[in-house]
């Protein structure tokens, strides 16, 4: 008996990260980088250690028309529902070091970052990020995406998109409502401050060969 092409790929997220699903999705990698880590340059986000069950969730928004976006929705359209688990659990599973951003912000900006993730802004009725997200923007679950080590481009991009009314998939709209509340300048300090932030997984690995 034949195995399915989709169900045989979809046992190697790898595979498919790397050389896409052999129909209509192409490689992963192409945007997101050989080991998830991103590109800073061009706001394509980092994957690398997100939450498995939350980069489904994304997928399947993209594909159902929940998240816009015009590159990731026909691609996650043409992944079979195996090969969006595969892929998820792939990346879920990677220890990258971050990609150093671009341009490296200024240690104002990243304190006034700091300062909006841990205690948000009373003036506004702006809670801390940190509430949802976590401390040091580690994520909570499949419902909070880990920020730590994100691209601020990415970041940015985001909170853009919830403000603009571009991306509305976010439980009972919650980032919509803060999104809305955040300034030009203020989108930028809290980007900057989870870029600056180190990734806890590779901290806390050792490189092969590395001395104790």
């Amino acid at each position: 008996m034949q195995v399915h092409t989709a169900t045989a790929l979809a046992a190697d997220g790898r595979e498919i990260s790397t050389n896409g699903n052999g129909r209509d999705a192409p490689a992963c990698a192409a945007c997101h980088g050989a080991q998830g880590e991103g590109r800073p340059d061009a706001a394509y986000p980092r994957l690398a250690g997100l939450d498995g069950e939350y980069l489904v969730e994304q997928l399947n928004a993209f594909a159902k028309g929940g998240r816009a976006n015009e590159t990731m929705q026909p691609i996650a359209k043409a992944l079979a529902p195996d090969e969006r688990q595969a892929i998820a659990k792939f990346y879920a599973g990677l220890v990258t070091a971050k990609i150093e951003q671009p341009q490296k912000a200024d240690d104002k900006t990243i304190a006034t970052g700091a300062a909006l993730a841990d205690r948000g802004d009373r003036s506004k009725g702006l809670p801390g990020c940190g509430q949802c997200h976590g401390p040091a923007g580690q994520g909570v679950g499949k419902t909070f995406p880990k920020l730590a080590g994100q691209s601020a481009e990415y970041i940015m991009s985001q909170l853009k998109a919830w403000k603009d009314g571009k991306r509305t998939n976010d439980p009972l709209h919650l980032m919509t409502g803060i999104s809305s509340k955040l300034n030009d300048d203020q989108v930028a300090a809290v980007a900057s401050y989870y870029s600056s932030l180190p990734v806890a997984a590779v901290a806390s690995a050792k490189p092969q060969g590395s001395k104790p």
